[in-house]
Protein backbone atom coordinates (compact mmCIF):
# COMPACT_ATOMS: atom_id res chain seq x y z
CA UNK A 1 0.00 0.00 0.00
CA UNK A 2 1.35 3.87 -1.47
CA UNK A 3 1.83 5.53 2.32
CA UNK A 4 2.25 8.86 2.97
CA UNK A 5 3.45 9.82 6.42
CA UNK A 6 3.46 13.32 7.38
CA UNK A 7 6.09 13.81 10.41
CA UNK A 8 4.84 17.06 12.84
CA UNK A 9 7.46 17.37 15.14
CA UNK A 10 8.00 21.19 14.68
CA UNK A 11 4.47 21.46 14.03
CA UNK A 12 2.47 22.39 10.77
CA UNK A 13 1.75 24.99 8.22
CA UNK A 14 0.19 24.91 4.57
CA UNK A 15 2.86 26.18 2.90
CA UNK A 16 5.58 23.90 5.01
CA UNK A 17 3.06 21.11 4.08
CA UNK A 18 2.66 21.91 0.36
CA UNK A 19 6.40 22.37 -0.18
CA UNK A 20 7.21 18.34 1.84
CA UNK A 21 4.84 17.12 -0.88
CA UNK A 22 6.25 19.19 -3.73
CA UNK A 23 9.69 17.87 -3.00
CA UNK A 24 8.13 14.03 -3.40
CA UNK A 25 7.72 14.85 -6.54
CA UNK A 26 10.09 13.47 -9.16
CA UNK A 27 9.22 16.22 -12.23
CA UNK A 28 9.05 19.31 -10.55
CA UNK A 29 9.25 21.55 -13.21
CA UNK A 30 5.85 20.13 -14.66
CA UNK A 31 4.13 19.92 -11.30
CA UNK A 32 5.03 23.85 -10.39
CA UNK A 33 3.32 24.56 -13.93
CA UNK A 34 0.26 22.86 -12.39
CA UNK A 35 0.42 24.60 -8.87
CA UNK A 36 1.23 27.84 -11.00
CA UNK A 37 -1.38 27.01 -13.34
CA UNK A 38 -4.71 26.80 -11.28
CA UNK A 39 -5.20 30.38 -11.61
CA UNK A 40 -5.53 32.02 -8.08
CA UNK A 41 -5.73 35.72 -9.06
CA UNK A 42 -2.53 37.39 -8.63
CA UNK A 43 -1.19 34.50 -7.06
CA UNK A 44 2.29 33.38 -7.99
CA UNK A 45 3.94 30.41 -6.43
CA UNK A 46 8.45 30.19 -6.46
CA UNK A 47 9.98 27.25 -4.33
CA UNK A 48 13.33 28.14 -3.44
CA UNK A 49 15.84 26.27 -1.36
CA UNK A 50 15.95 26.33 2.85
CA UNK A 51 18.70 24.89 4.98
CA UNK A 52 17.87 23.97 8.16
CA UNK A 53 20.53 22.39 10.75
CA UNK A 54 22.27 21.33 7.27
CA UNK A 55 19.05 19.66 6.12
CA UNK A 56 18.45 21.15 2.60
CA UNK A 57 14.94 21.46 1.58
CA UNK A 58 11.84 23.50 0.25
CA UNK A 59 10.43 26.95 0.78
CA UNK A 60 7.31 27.23 -0.82
CA UNK A 61 7.20 31.38 -1.88
CA UNK A 62 3.19 33.22 -2.40
CA UNK A 63 3.56 35.83 -4.02
CA UNK A 64 0.21 37.94 -4.13
CA UNK A 65 0.78 40.48 -7.10
CA UNK A 66 4.49 40.14 -6.97
CA UNK A 67 5.33 40.65 -3.44
CA UNK A 68 5.39 37.87 -0.68
CA UNK A 69 2.94 38.67 1.72
CA UNK A 70 3.71 40.34 4.99
CA UNK A 71 2.73 41.92 7.99
CA UNK A 72 3.07 45.52 6.52
CA UNK A 73 0.97 44.72 3.67
CA UNK A 74 -1.82 44.36 6.73
CA UNK A 75 -0.28 47.09 9.09
CA UNK A 76 -0.01 44.91 11.46
CA UNK A 77 2.09 45.44 14.79
CA UNK A 78 4.09 41.91 15.81
CA UNK A 79 2.62 40.74 19.32
CA UNK A 80 4.92 37.67 18.79
CA UNK A 81 7.30 36.52 16.39
CA UNK A 82 6.67 33.71 13.53
CA UNK A 83 7.70 30.68 13.72
CA UNK A 84 7.26 29.19 10.70
CA UNK A 85 7.40 30.28 6.94
CA UNK A 86 3.32 30.82 7.38
CA UNK A 87 1.87 34.06 8.14
CA UNK A 88 -1.10 32.84 9.98
CA UNK A 89 -4.23 32.59 8.02
CA UNK A 90 -6.53 32.56 11.21
CA UNK A 91 -5.13 36.58 12.07
CA UNK A 92 -7.59 37.05 8.79
CA UNK A 93 -10.22 35.58 10.17
CA UNK A 94 -12.54 37.39 12.07
CA UNK A 95 -16.30 37.92 13.29
CA UNK A 96 -18.90 39.96 11.29
CA UNK A 97 -18.89 43.03 13.03
CA UNK A 98 -15.10 43.08 12.77
CA UNK A 99 -13.96 42.35 16.29
CA UNK A 100 -10.75 40.84 15.68
CA UNK A 101 -9.10 38.11 17.21
CA UNK A 102 -5.72 37.87 15.86
CA UNK A 103 -3.77 35.39 17.68
CA UNK A 104 -0.65 37.15 18.11
CA UNK A 105 -0.96 40.58 16.06
CA UNK A 106 -2.57 44.01 16.61
CA UNK A 107 -4.40 44.49 13.38
CA UNK A 108 -4.74 47.95 12.59
CA UNK A 109 -7.03 47.35 9.21
CA UNK A 110 -7.32 50.45 6.97
CA UNK A 111 -10.59 49.61 5.05
CA UNK A 112 -10.58 51.13 2.32
CA UNK A 113 -7.62 49.62 0.61
CA UNK A 114 -9.27 46.07 1.34
CA UNK A 115 -12.91 44.39 0.64
CA UNK A 116 -14.04 41.43 2.51
CA UNK A 117 -15.11 37.92 1.23
CA UNK A 118 -17.82 35.50 3.53
CA UNK A 119 -17.64 31.65 3.05
CA UNK A 120 -19.80 32.04 -0.48
CA UNK A 121 -17.29 34.18 -1.70
CA UNK A 122 -14.68 31.39 -1.42
CA UNK A 123 -16.69 28.81 -2.93
CA UNK A 124 -17.05 30.92 -5.97
CA UNK A 125 -13.12 31.39 -6.11
CA UNK A 126 -12.58 27.68 -5.71
CA UNK A 127 -15.59 26.92 -8.39
CA UNK A 128 -13.42 28.64 -10.90
CA UNK A 129 -9.97 27.50 -10.36
CA UNK A 130 -8.10 25.63 -13.28
CA UNK A 131 -8.26 22.09 -10.77
CA UNK A 132 -9.75 18.82 -11.06
CA UNK A 133 -13.15 18.64 -9.78
CA UNK A 134 -11.87 16.17 -6.26
CA UNK A 135 -8.82 18.47 -5.76
CA UNK A 136 -11.76 21.69 -5.75
CA UNK A 137 -13.91 19.31 -2.78
CA UNK A 138 -10.84 18.73 -0.91
CA UNK A 139 -10.00 22.66 -0.81
CA UNK A 140 -13.80 23.01 0.33
CA UNK A 141 -13.57 20.32 2.38
CA UNK A 142 -10.43 22.11 4.18
CA UNK A 143 -12.27 25.10 4.26
CA UNK A 144 -14.96 23.67 6.01
CA UNK A 145 -13.06 22.36 9.38
CA UNK A 146 -11.18 26.10 8.99
CA UNK A 147 -14.85 27.81 9.03
CA UNK A 148 -16.57 25.30 11.76
CA UNK A 149 -13.33 26.66 14.02
CA UNK A 150 -14.06 29.79 14.12
CA UNK A 151 -17.47 29.82 14.16
CA UNK A 152 -17.25 28.27 17.12
CA UNK A 153 -14.40 30.26 18.84
CA UNK A 154 -16.22 33.41 17.75
CA UNK A 155 -19.80 32.53 18.30
CA UNK A 156 -20.60 33.37 14.63
CA UNK A 157 -22.99 31.37 12.06
CA UNK A 158 -20.29 29.53 9.42
CA UNK A 159 -21.95 32.00 6.38
CA UNK A 160 -20.46 35.08 8.32
CA UNK A 161 -17.20 34.17 9.09
CA UNK A 162 -15.52 36.45 6.82
CA UNK A 163 -11.52 36.15 5.37
CA UNK A 164 -9.59 39.29 4.69
CA UNK A 165 -9.22 39.54 1.12
CA UNK A 166 -5.35 39.52 0.47
CA UNK A 167 -5.29 37.23 2.79
CA UNK A 168 -7.32 34.95 1.54
CA UNK A 169 -5.30 34.64 -1.63
CA UNK A 170 -2.34 33.45 0.06
CA UNK A 171 -4.72 30.95 2.42
CA UNK A 172 -6.46 29.57 -0.77
CA UNK A 173 -2.99 29.15 -2.40
CA UNK A 174 -1.53 27.13 0.66
CA UNK A 175 -4.47 25.51 0.78
CA UNK A 176 -5.02 24.85 -2.83
CA UNK A 177 -1.68 23.79 -3.30
CA UNK A 178 -1.54 20.96 -0.95
CA UNK A 179 -4.68 19.20 -1.90
CA UNK A 180 -3.57 19.39 -5.62
CA UNK A 181 -0.27 17.73 -4.37
CA UNK A 182 -1.90 15.36 -2.50
CA UNK A 183 -4.29 14.46 -5.54
CA UNK A 184 -0.20 14.64 -7.64
CA UNK A 185 1.34 12.57 -5.26
CA UNK A 186 -2.00 10.41 -4.76
CA UNK A 187 -0.89 8.33 -1.47
CA UNK A 188 -3.65 5.30 -0.88
CA UNK A 189 -3.13 6.30 2.51
CA UNK A 190 -1.94 9.22 5.00
CA UNK A 191 -0.77 8.81 8.27
CA UNK A 192 0.81 11.90 10.82
CA UNK A 193 2.89 11.62 13.94
CA UNK A 194 1.36 13.60 16.60
CA UNK A 195 1.44 17.03 16.44
CA UNK A 196 3.76 19.28 18.55
CA UNK A 197 1.79 22.19 19.23
CA UNK A 198 4.44 24.36 21.23
CA UNK A 199 3.73 26.45 24.26
CA UNK A 200 3.72 29.49 25.98
CA UNK A 201 1.00 32.75 24.72
CA UNK A 202 0.52 34.87 21.68
CA UNK A 203 -0.64 38.44 22.35
CA UNK A 204 -3.73 39.81 20.33
CA UNK A 205 -6.02 43.14 20.02
CA UNK A 206 -8.02 41.68 22.99
CA UNK A 207 -5.62 40.36 25.06
CA UNK A 208 -3.04 37.32 25.65
CA UNK A 209 -4.30 33.74 24.37
CA UNK A 210 -2.69 30.39 25.03
CA UNK A 211 -0.84 28.22 22.82
CA UNK A 212 -2.54 26.81 21.25
CA UNK A 213 -4.85 29.07 19.35
CA UNK A 214 -8.53 28.63 20.13
CA UNK A 215 -9.22 27.68 16.72
CA UNK A 216 -6.03 25.59 16.37
CA UNK A 217 -7.22 23.63 19.49
CA UNK A 218 -10.89 23.37 18.46
CA UNK A 219 -9.87 21.88 14.86
CA UNK A 220 -7.44 19.53 16.44
CA UNK A 221 -10.34 17.75 19.04
CA UNK A 222 -9.79 14.15 19.06
CA UNK A 223 -5.65 14.27 17.21
CA UNK A 224 -2.55 13.50 19.84
CA UNK A 225 -0.79 16.33 20.49
CA UNK A 226 2.26 17.72 22.66
CA UNK A 227 3.44 20.75 23.01
CA UNK A 228 7.45 19.85 23.17
CA UNK A 229 9.83 22.51 24.73
CA UNK A 230 9.66 25.19 21.98
CA UNK A 231 7.80 28.24 23.81
CA UNK A 232 6.36 29.57 19.93
CA UNK A 233 2.96 28.64 18.39
CA UNK A 234 4.07 25.20 15.95
CA UNK A 235 0.90 24.68 14.54
CA UNK A 236 -1.57 27.09 12.46
CA UNK A 237 -5.24 26.48 11.95
CA UNK A 238 -4.30 25.82 8.17
CA UNK A 239 -1.56 22.87 8.90
CA UNK A 240 -3.80 21.59 11.82
CA UNK A 241 -7.13 21.76 9.28
CA UNK A 242 -4.62 20.03 6.24
CA UNK A 243 -3.74 17.04 8.38
CA UNK A 244 -7.32 16.56 10.50
CA UNK A 245 -8.88 16.13 6.44
CA UNK A 246 -6.31 14.30 4.91
CA UNK A 247 -4.94 12.39 7.61
CA UNK A 248 -6.56 9.22 8.33
CA UNK A 249 -4.29 8.08 11.22
CA UNK A 250 -2.04 9.78 13.71
CA UNK A 251 0.74 7.23 15.24
CA UNK A 252 4.13 6.43 14.98
CA UNK A 253 5.87 6.04 12.00
CA UNK A 254 4.41 2.38 10.29
CA UNK A 255 6.74 0.12 9.42
CA UNK A 256 7.25 1.36 5.61
CA UNK A 257 9.86 0.70 3.02
CA UNK A 258 10.83 3.97 1.58
CA UNK A 259 10.31 5.63 -1.42
CA UNK A 260 11.14 9.37 -1.40
CA UNK A 261 11.50 11.61 1.49
CA UNK A 262 10.44 15.27 0.94
CA UNK A 263 11.56 18.45 3.41
CA UNK A 264 9.18 22.00 4.02
CA UNK A 265 10.91 24.55 5.64
CA UNK A 266 9.73 27.27 8.22
CA UNK A 267 11.81 30.25 8.10
CA UNK A 268 12.77 30.89 11.78
CA UNK A 269 15.43 28.68 13.11
CA UNK A 270 15.30 26.39 16.08
CA UNK A 271 17.81 24.09 17.35
CA UNK A 272 16.00 21.61 15.50
CA UNK A 273 15.15 21.47 12.00
CA UNK A 274 12.09 23.81 11.49
CA UNK A 275 10.19 21.28 8.90
CA UNK A 276 7.64 18.94 8.10
CA UNK A 277 9.56 15.89 6.55
CA UNK A 278 6.99 13.90 4.43
CA UNK A 279 8.12 10.02 3.76
CA UNK A 280 6.49 8.36 0.74
CA UNK A 281 6.93 4.47 0.64
CA UNK A 282 5.26 1.31 0.88
CA UNK A 283 3.52 -0.31 3.55
CA UNK A 284 1.97 -4.11 3.60
CA UNK A 285 -1.56 -3.87 2.35
CA UNK A 286 -4.48 -3.15 4.76
CA UNK A 287 -2.12 -2.93 7.70
CA UNK A 288 -2.80 -0.58 10.82
CA UNK A 289 -3.00 -0.26 14.40
CA UNK A 290 -6.55 -0.75 16.27
CA UNK A 291 -7.34 -0.73 19.82
CA UNK A 292 -9.72 -3.31 21.28
CA UNK A 293 -11.79 -1.67 24.25
CA UNK A 294 -13.52 -4.69 26.34
CA UNK A 295 -15.81 -4.68 29.74
CA UNK A 296 -18.20 -7.15 31.57
CA UNK A 297 -21.68 -5.78 32.59
CA UNK A 298 -24.24 -8.07 34.20
CA UNK A 299 -27.19 -5.37 35.07
CA UNK A 300 -27.52 -3.80 31.88
CA UNK A 301 -30.86 -4.90 29.91
CA UNK A 302 -30.97 -5.74 26.42
CA UNK A 303 -32.27 -2.42 25.24
CA UNK A 304 -29.63 -0.58 27.43
CA UNK A 305 -26.75 -2.65 25.17
CA UNK A 306 -28.39 -2.13 22.16
CA UNK A 307 -28.53 1.54 23.11
CA UNK A 308 -24.78 1.56 23.83
CA UNK A 309 -23.57 -0.13 21.07
CA UNK A 310 -25.74 2.32 18.42
CA UNK A 311 -23.71 5.67 20.62
CA UNK A 312 -20.39 3.84 20.38
CA UNK A 313 -20.76 3.39 16.56
CA UNK A 314 -22.20 6.97 16.03
CA UNK A 315 -19.00 8.13 17.66
CA UNK A 316 -16.50 6.34 15.64
CA UNK A 317 -15.82 2.85 16.74
CA UNK A 318 -14.31 0.67 13.83
CA UNK A 319 -17.12 -2.29 15.49
CA UNK A 320 -18.64 -2.94 19.03
CA UNK A 321 -19.82 -6.67 19.00
CA UNK A 322 -21.12 -8.36 22.45
CA UNK A 323 -19.99 -11.85 23.82
CA UNK A 324 -21.93 -13.72 26.52
CA UNK A 325 -20.00 -14.56 29.58
CA UNK A 326 -20.33 -16.17 32.82
CA UNK A 327 -19.68 -13.68 35.31
CA UNK A 328 -18.68 -14.41 39.59
CA UNK A 329 -21.18 -15.52 41.35
CA UNK A 330 -22.60 -17.62 38.86
CA UNK A 331 -24.01 -14.54 36.86
CA UNK A 332 -24.59 -14.47 33.38
CA UNK A 333 -23.54 -11.35 31.72
CA UNK A 334 -22.02 -9.62 28.79
CA UNK A 335 -18.71 -8.49 27.24
CA UNK A 336 -18.99 -4.91 25.29
CA UNK A 337 -16.12 -5.41 22.84
CA UNK A 338 -15.15 -1.57 21.50
CA UNK A 339 -12.47 -1.46 18.23
CA UNK A 340 -10.69 2.08 17.88
CA UNK A 341 -8.51 3.54 15.86
CA UNK A 342 -5.96 4.86 18.59
CA UNK A 343 -6.75 8.96 17.99
CA UNK A 344 -9.66 8.11 19.40
CA UNK A 345 -9.46 6.09 21.90
CA UNK A 346 -10.19 8.63 25.00
CA UNK A 347 -13.43 9.73 23.29
CA UNK A 348 -14.70 6.29 23.04
CA UNK A 349 -13.71 5.58 26.63
CA UNK A 350 -15.67 8.13 28.24
CA UNK A 351 -18.50 6.81 25.68
CA UNK A 352 -18.18 3.80 27.22
CA UNK A 353 -18.37 4.92 30.81
CA UNK A 354 -21.43 7.46 30.03
CA UNK A 355 -23.66 4.67 28.15
CA UNK A 356 -22.92 1.68 29.94
CA UNK A 357 -22.62 0.91 33.68
CA UNK A 358 -18.91 -0.59 33.93
CA UNK A 359 -17.28 0.67 36.63
CA UNK A 360 -13.43 -1.00 34.07
CA UNK A 361 -12.60 -0.71 31.21
CA UNK A 362 -9.58 -3.00 29.29
CA UNK A 363 -7.22 -1.96 26.51
CA UNK A 364 -5.07 -4.23 24.10
CA UNK A 365 -3.84 -2.37 21.38
CA UNK A 366 -2.97 -4.35 18.16
CA UNK A 367 -1.92 -4.89 14.68
CA UNK A 368 -4.66 -5.85 11.84
CA UNK A 369 -5.03 -6.55 8.23
CA UNK A 370 -7.87 -5.77 6.24
CA UNK A 371 -8.72 -5.71 2.11
CA UNK A 372 -9.10 -2.60 0.70
CA UNK A 373 -12.57 -1.18 0.22
CA UNK A 374 -14.17 0.66 -2.54
CA UNK A 375 -17.55 1.47 -2.77
CA UNK A 376 -19.10 1.69 -6.03
CA UNK A 377 -22.96 2.24 -7.07
CA UNK A 378 -24.26 0.02 -10.10
CA UNK A 379 -27.48 0.13 -12.61
CA UNK A 380 -29.54 -3.02 -12.82
CA UNK A 381 -32.30 -4.53 -13.75
CA UNK A 382 -33.71 -3.53 -10.28
CA UNK A 383 -32.60 -0.12 -10.10
CA UNK A 384 -29.20 1.48 -8.96
CA UNK A 385 -27.48 -0.65 -6.14
CA UNK A 386 -24.35 -0.08 -4.24
CA UNK A 387 -21.80 -3.06 -4.35
CA UNK A 388 -18.79 -3.07 -1.50
CA UNK A 389 -15.95 -4.11 -3.48
CA UNK A 390 -12.62 -5.94 -0.79
CA UNK A 391 -9.44 -6.45 -2.64
CA UNK A 392 -5.90 -7.72 -1.00
CA UNK A 393 -3.97 -10.55 -0.66
CA UNK A 394 -5.41 -12.34 -4.01
CA UNK A 395 -9.17 -12.11 -2.67
CA UNK A 396 -11.27 -9.91 -4.65
CA UNK A 397 -15.00 -9.87 -2.94
CA UNK A 398 -18.05 -7.80 -4.34
CA UNK A 399 -21.24 -7.74 -2.00
CA UNK A 400 -24.49 -5.73 -2.54
CA UNK A 401 -25.43 -3.63 0.30
CA UNK A 402 -28.09 -4.79 2.13
CA UNK A 403 -30.04 -1.91 2.53
CA UNK A 404 -30.43 -1.61 -1.04
CA UNK A 405 -31.26 -5.04 -1.36
CA UNK A 406 -33.82 -4.59 1.64
CA UNK A 407 -35.62 -1.95 -0.10
CA UNK A 408 -35.79 -3.76 -3.50
CA UNK A 409 -37.39 -6.57 -1.80
CA UNK A 410 -40.04 -4.53 0.00
CA UNK A 411 -40.63 -3.00 -3.78
CA UNK A 412 -41.25 -5.88 -5.07
CA UNK A 413 -42.97 -8.02 -2.74
CA UNK A 414 -39.79 -10.88 -2.95
CA UNK A 415 -36.90 -12.35 -0.50
CA UNK A 416 -33.59 -10.54 -0.18
CA UNK A 417 -32.25 -14.11 -1.30
CA UNK A 418 -33.94 -13.72 -4.38
CA UNK A 419 -33.59 -10.69 -4.96
CA UNK A 420 -29.79 -11.10 -4.33
CA UNK A 421 -29.68 -14.57 -6.79
CA UNK A 422 -31.63 -11.78 -9.65
CA UNK A 423 -28.30 -9.52 -9.47
CA UNK A 424 -25.98 -13.07 -9.73
CA UNK A 425 -24.13 -12.60 -6.61
CA UNK A 426 -25.97 -15.85 -4.90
Amino acid sequence: MRTLFLDCGMGAAGDMMSAALFELCEDRDAVLDLLNGMDIPGVTLQPEPSVKCGITGTHMKVLVDGEEEDEEMHGHHHGHEHDHEHHHHHDRVHEHEHQHHDHGHEHEHHHGDHTHGVMHEIRHRVEHMNVPEKVKKDILGVYAILADAESAVHGVPVDEIHFHEVGTMDALADIAMTCLLMEHVHPDRVVASPVRVGSGTVRCTHGILPVPAPATARILEGIPVYAGDIASEMCTPTGAALLKYFAGTFSAMPAMTMDRIGYGMGKKDFETANCIRAILGETEAGGDRVVEMSCNVDDMTAEEIGYAVTKLMEMGALDVYTVPVGMKKNRPGTMICVLSAPENRDALTEAVFRFTTTIGLRYAEMDRRVLDREAVTEDTPCGPVRYKISRGYGVVRKKPEYDDLAAIAEKSGTGIREVRESLGNA
